[in-house]
């Protein structure tokens, strides 16, 4: 589907007064953060006055009201405290200092808190977000409240906007708040984790009291409808689907051609778990290796943006592959230039000739699409994807010319980096098709369906 900018238009919102409860907007390189903030210059764009509220984590933003609020509970105190550091003061000697401290003067109430309640830490930004909010609405101020997240206080703090004011309101959900456990689990089981009952709660809630709400994907809104069959009735909340995309970083121009070299370069971006990890690479490296040997001088694997996993490490101990993977770890804001760090990842990742995306082996994979797919698309690289149990992501990789493997099919895995590799040495990688999919055509989606 060809998402063009210039094609889409968006509805007149003029004067509508929106409240945005982001708990961590304007953070670098969040995936939360960016999925709102891209959003910003539509919703600007369709006339709309916002207001935002969100923790002290990111960069505050000039362009309209961007209050920032501390979390009331010492988990979510010491979380935001950390980020704040970060952005003031970078992670050096003052942020190990600092942070450090806090931790230690924190720790008895941080586990107090964790006895009590069980939630996960950020949940106490809701409070806040809450009080601050109704002060908003009482006084008139504001016609909706948009909550997303990311963090689900956002969520929470929403939902008590609802019930006490009445206020329209509607939620964006990132990734789903029941977890399920496999194919057979519809997330009715037993939840032995209160973070986990509670989020179980939380969903009914939004489903019963939001005016709308949406997921990012096929999967998500299934198994959502699946729990809360209310869902999509007269008076409760209408749910859809909203395919997120990404905005080109710095203005970014896509570029489809390449430049070959003298070395075959995989990149990755993004977090690693054992359940996402470059392990699976280098394993396939390894019979790639033995079938033939000088590929072992002509590959090279880029990781960017966040630590090496437990398995990536034994891995890499196990075959001694340390020159063949290039750690970058993550990549800050050039203080000199100004370029962002998420710029800075694009630009590099653009410079490679395959990029990889690790969809992961949880269960939840069906019920989610890697926020850095989105953002590949801009580097105009073809994409190697590695998913599971999603037939919505695998279908978007193969009509974008992609190489496709699937987590458990280890053979597949080995098959698609021996075609990558023949396909580099003819010069005749797969080209990527179609355009980026843009934020504009989200915004679209949601202002025409509220």
């Amino acid at each position: 589907m060809n998402h063009s900018v210039q094609d889409i238009q968006l509805k007149d919102f003029s004067n509508q007064r929106w409240l945005i409860l982001s708990h961590g907007f304007n953070m670098d390189g969040r995936a939360s953060s960016q999925t709102i903030t891209d959003k910003m210059p539509y919703l600007l764009e369709a006339g709309i006055q916002p207001t935002v509220f969100s923790a002290i984590t990111g960069i505050k933003d000039e362009r309209f009201p961007h209050k920032q609020y501390l979390a009331w509970g010492p988990a979510a105190f010491r979380f935001d405290f950390r980020h704040w550091i970060a952005n003031q003061y970078g992670r050096g000697f003052i942020y190990k200092l600092l942070t450090r401290t806090v931790s230690i003067l924190l720790a008895p109430l941080i586990g107090l808190e964790k006895l009590i309640l069980g939630y996960s830490s950020q949940w106490s930004w809701a409070m806040p977000a809450f009080i601050h909010g109704w002060r908003l609405i009482s006084a008139g101020k504001i016609d909706l409240v948009y909550s997303t997240g990311g963090a689900w206080s956002a969520h929470l703090a929403g939902l008590w906007l609802k019930k006490i004011t009445g206020v329209k309101w509607i939620a964006e959900i990132h990734d789903p708040l029941v977890i399920r456990s496999n194919p057979a689990d519809d997330g009715f089981g037993i939840l032995r984790n209160r973070d986990a009952r509670f989020r179980h709660s939380l969903e009914k809630s939004i489903c019963q009291f939001a005016d709308d709400v949406w997921w990012f994907t096929n999967g998500a809104l299934h198994y959502a409808k699946v729990r809360n069959p209310n869902l999509n009735t007269p008076g409760n909340a209408r749910g859809f689907i909203v395919l997120p995309g990404a905005e080109p970083p710095g203005g970014l121009k896509i570029n489809k051609e390449h430049r070959y070299g003298d070395k075959l370069h995989l990149s990755h971006s993004g977090s690693l778990a054992k359940d996402r990890s470059i392990s699976t690479i280098l394993h396939a490296l390894h019979s790639l290796f033995q079938k033939y040997p000088e590929a072992r001088q002509q590959i090279r694997i880029n990781v960017y943006g966040a630590p090496l996993d437990s398995l990536t490490k034994q891995a890499l101990e196990q075959y001694q592959y340390h020159d063949v993977l290039i750690d970058h770890g993550r990549l800050e804001k050039d203080p000199v230039t100004g370029i962002s760090g998420r710029e800075r990842v694009v630009q590099e990742l653009q410079k490679s000739d395959v990029l990889i995306l690790l969809h992961g082996n949880d269960e939840w994979c069906a019920e989610y699409i890697p926020s850095k797919f989105y953002e590949y698309l801009w580097a105009g690289r073809p994409i190697w994807g590695i998913t599971h149990r999603n037939p919505q992501l695998d279908q978007m990789l193969l009509d974008r010319g992609s190489y496709l493997s699937h987590q458990s099919d280890k053979i597949g895995i080995d098959m698609a980096l021996e075609r990558i590799w023949l396909d580099w040495q003819q010069n005749a990688l797969s080209a990527p098709k179609g355009d980026p999919i843009a934020v504009k055509q989200a915004v679209a989606t949601i202002l025409n369906t509220i």
